[in-house]
């Protein structure tokens, strides 16, 4: 926004000092002619020297103003200098912080997101927003950074699709006695795989917007809606799916929440054991939150790379070969859709193999039919 330009802070603080030191100044030299009027007479008989009167008289006051008039006058001066000249130092001092604040910020605008305040001293207003500003750049320079990566993985993630259909044109049209029906069945399989990466990018930017309307949900439905959905896929990787737990209501997307769910049930057979794996499913309530947890059997996992599953694209070597390995955004999908509901996502690496993932929401009270029955 273009803006006139008006007078500094520090010329408007230093007036504010000068102009109530000086009203300080007359009120004070107000207050003693006051008393002077009242404590010294109007008029004095003289006296001579041997103490004995005189017809002569002597107007007191008339001579107290003309010598008080003058020097006030003179006190008023170096009032107005004092006050201009120690205001505008002072109002220096004050606003040093300001104006280092306003630094970073110009820095921060043109790109330089590495910058810190980093303001001296004891804890005070400045050093309060100083610190809040240094808050404020390093989650917004982690944020651009992490935007930065999922543009670029995004990128390849969509490029490689269409690499791989260009180069199966490339073979059908040079090779005309190529299977055509091959060729058709590989396009549609990577075609399908980029409609499905798309959809997720697209349910990412939804979920980061928290552009969704709030509903009552309730987490041990989605659970058994989740795990029938995907009963055939279990059964197909030989995994067991255990689910139990309480009625567990919360306020959300019911369309975002089930696809979290989803998602994290979904991950567990993938990632499970060749055979004979195992899903647990649990849902509990807790005080002021509910708690979503699954569980899986699996390979040993550290705590660095089980908290790296939650970074879009993130694979291990397992799930670049796998079937129904999905686009690598499943926990990302995850991890955005619970910090839009305001919950955390804790991954814990179990010690026989496997994880353990917990999703933790705010509870929402529970609703009573007062109806007369």
């Amino acid at each position: 926004m273009d803006r006139q330009a008006g007078l500094s802070v520090r010329f408007k603080l230093t007036l504010s000092y000068a102009g109530f030191l000086m009203l300080a100044g007359g009120l004070l030299l107000a207050a003693v002619w006051v008393f002077l009027l009242r404590y010294v007479p109007d008029r004095a008989m003289l006296k001579n020297p041997d103490d004995k009167p005189t017809n002569g008289v002597f107007p007191v006051r008339s001579v107290l103003l003309d010598v008080f008039a003058p020097r006030a006058a003179a006190v008023l001066a170096f009032l107005l200098v004092f006050g201009l000249v120690g205001g505008w130092i002072l109002a220096g001092r004050m606003l040093a912080p300001l104006t280092r604040i306003t630094g970073a910020t110009r820095m921060a605008t043109n790109g330089s997101l590495s910058h810190r305040v980093q303001l001296p001293g004891r804890k005070d207003e400045f050093r309060e927003l100083a610190d809040a500003f240094d808050a404020m750049l390093e989650r917004l320079e982690a944020h651009v950074a992490e935007q930065q990566r999922f543009a670029a993985n995004a990128s390849h993630e969509l490029r490689t699709p269409l690499a791989i259909s260009k180069a199966l044109l490339d073979v059908a049209r040079t090779d005309p006695s190529h299977d055509a029906g091959e060729v058709i069945d590989r396009l549609h399989a990577v075609n399908t795989r980029a409609i499905n990466l798309t959809e997720a990018l697209l349910l990412l930017s939804r979920a980061n917007q928290r552009s969704f309307t709030r509903e009552p949900v309730d987490l041990s439905l989605l659970v058994e809606e989740a795990t029938e959905t995907l009963f055939a896929l279990a059964e197909k990787h030989g995994v067991t799916i255990e689910s139990s737990g309480d009625i567990t209501r919360t306020t959300g997307s019911q369309a975002l929440l089930l696809q979290l769910t989803t998602n994290l049930v979904h991950n567990a057979i993938v990632h499970n054991l060749p055979d004979r794996g195992t899903v647990w499913v649990t849902t509990g309530v807790r005080p002021q939150s509910v708690v979503l947890t699954v569980e899986n059997t699996g390979e040993k996992l550290t705590p660095e790379s089980a908290s790296r599953l939650t970074e879009p694209f993130q694979r291990g070597t397992e799930r670049i070969h796998a079937d129904h390995a999905g686009v690598g955004l499943g926990l990302a999908i995850v991890k955005t859709i619970t910090q839009a509901h305001d919950g955390t996502l804790t991954l814990t690496p179990r010690s026989d193999g496997g994880i353990r993932i917990c999703v933790k929401l705010p509870a929402t009270a529970p609703s009573f039919d007062t109806s007369p029955s």
